[in-house]
C-alpha cells in the first residue's frame, strides 16, 4: 500500500527566507537628458544587442510578475503580504526605468516595434493561463533574473564592462532583483499549500523547462533582429551571439550550476545568501556620493 503524500501546512511550514530581510524600494532614476550610445556596452554590437533584448522585455514581464503574486496577496500571512507589496513598488520602478531606457535604445537608432510586439503577443498568451501557473512562469523566470542579478554584481564583466553610463541602472536593478527574489517563490508555496509536495515540484520544473526554452530563444531573436539592423547577420550573426552566451564572457554557461539547483527537491532562492553583493554595492554608492572634504 502506497504511503500518502505528504502535504505541507501553512502553520508549520518554514522557507529559508531570512527573517532579517529587508526589501527596500529604491525610487531611482537613470540616463534623463542623456544620449545613449548605439552600442552602449563598450562599443560591443552583440553584448549591446543581448542587453538590450533583456530590458526590452522586462516592462510588460514585470507587469505580469505583479499581477501573478498580487493574486494570492488577500490571504498571505502578514509578513508575506508585505513582502508582496515591497515586491510590487520595486517592479513598478523597474518598469518605469526600463521603459525610459528602451526609449533611450530606440532614439539611439533601433527598431524595436517588432520585437515588442513578440514580447506583447507572449505575455498575453501567458495570461491566458490559470493563476497558479502564471506564478509558476514567474517563479522560474524571477529566478533567472536572481541568478543574472547575482553574476552581475559579482562579475559583471560577464555581461560587459561596467564603466559606461548605463551600467547604474543593471547595478540597482540587480539589487533589487536579490533582495526580493523569494517574494514569488514563497507565494508559489502559499498559494500551493495544500497540494502534495510531487504535485508542487513538477509544476514547477516543467514550468521552469518550458520557459528556459522560451526564454532564451525569444531573447536570442530579439537580440538577433538588433545585431541585424547593424548589419550582422547570418551564421556569423549566430556564432557571434552564441559565443558571448556560453564561450566568453558566457553569460548563460556560468549560470548553469544555479539553473540546475532549481530542479533539486527543497530548492529556494534564499539557499543561497547572496545579500553581502548588496552591502558591497551599498557601501560603494555611498562611496560614490560621499562629498568631498
Amino acid at each position: 500500500m502506497n504511503a500518502p503524500a505528504r502535504i505541507d501546512s501553512p502553520e508549520t511550514r518554514q522557507t529559508p527566507t531570512p527573517a532579517d530581510l529587508t526589501i527596500t524600494p529604491r525610487d531611482s532614476r537613470f540616463g534623463r537628458g542623456e544620449t545613449m550610445q548605439r552600442w552602449w556596452c563598450n562599443g560591443d554590437p552583440v553584448a549591446t544587442a543581448w542587453m538590450n533584448s533583456l530590458s526590452a522585455s522586462f516592462p510588460l514581464g514585470e507587469g505580469l510578475f505583479i499581477e501573478s503574486v498580487k493574486a494570492f496577496r488577500d490571504d498571505a500571512p502578514p509578513r508575506l503580504a508585505n513582502e508582496i507589496r515591497a515586491f510590487v513598488k520595486q517592479e513598478v520602478n523597474h518598469t518605469r526605468e526600463h521603459l525610459a531606457f528602451n526609449r533611450a535604445a530606440a532614439e539611439s537608432g533601433y527598431d524595436m516595434r517588432g520585437i515588442e510586439a513578440r514580447i506583447a503577443h507572449n505575455v498575453a498568451v501567458a495570461r491566458t493561463r490559470p493563476p497558479v501557473v502564471q506564478l509558476g512562469v514567474t517563479i522560474a523566470l524571477e529566478h533567472f533574473t536572481a541568478m543574472f542579478a547575482h553574476l552581475f554584481l559579482k562579475d559583471p564583466k560577464a555581461f560587459f564592462d561596467p564603466h559606461g553610463p548605463q551600467a547604474d541602472i543593471w547595478r540597482w536593478h540587480a539589487v533589487e532583483e536579490i533582495e526580493h527574489k523569494g517574494v514569488a517563490f514563497d507565494t508559489y508555496l502559499h498559494a500551493t499549500r495544500g497540494w502534495p509536495r510531487f504535485r508542487r515540484w513538477k509544476l514547477k520544473s516543467l514550468t521552469m523547462l518550458l520557459i528556459t526554452w522560451r526564454f532564451i530563444t525569444h531573447r536570442s531573436h530579439d537580440a538577433l533582429d538588433m545585431m541585424a539592423q547593424d548589419g550582422i547577420t547570418g551564421w556569423k550573426a549566430r556564432a557571434k551571439l552564441t559565443w558571448y552566451l556560453v564561450g566568453k564572457p558566457g553569460v548563460l554557461r556560468r549560470i548553469l550550476p544555479a539553473w540546475i539547483a532549481y530542479f533539486l527537491p527543497g530548492f529556494h532562492p534564499w539557499n543561497r545568501d547572496d545579500r553581502a553583493l548588496i552591502v558591497r554595492y551599498e557601501s560603494d554608492f555611498a562611496d560614490a556620493v560621499m562629498p568631498e572634504e
